[in-house]
């Protein structure tokens, strides 16, 4: 089974950015899909981004499309979101997930694996 852990969070002003990074203890085989969601207070865990671990296809949100970036480093068994342009909007628990197969679900219950969260605050 594989154990994520994320990192990077923290407070950043509107308009700034942040590198995200969820490292997995055992090894992503080819046949994995890793994503990430965030929870705001009050709100439903939301799909923010998807990564293919095979062939590095990648899925986006439309809120958030242009602005976020996924990526993966098979070396360091890490998958990387960078967030740009961040706004208050974007404030939430930012959390890593992974599942077995090749495709790139927005739906959070067919991941099986994910890690605590990390959280992220935007001022305005």
């Amino acid at each position: 089974q594989v154990q994520l852990e994320e990192s990077g969070g923290g407070l950043v002003q509107a308009g700034g950015s942040l590198r995200l990074s969820c490292v997995a203890s055992g090894q992503l085989s080819v046949a994995y899909a890793v994503g990430w969601f965030r929870q705001a207070p009050g709100k439903d865990r939301e799909f923010v981004a998807a990564i293919n671990w095979s062939n590095g296809r990648t899925s986006y949100a439309e809120s958030v499309k242009g602005r976020f970036s996924i990526s993966g480093d098979s070396a360091k068994n890490t998958v990387y979101l960078l967030v740009n342009s961040l706004n208050p909007e974007d404030t939430a628990v930012y959390y890593c997930a992974s599942r077995e197969g090749f495709t790139l679900p927005r739906l959070d219950t067919l991941y099986r694996n994910w890690g605590r969260g990390t959280q992220v605050t935007v001022s305005s």
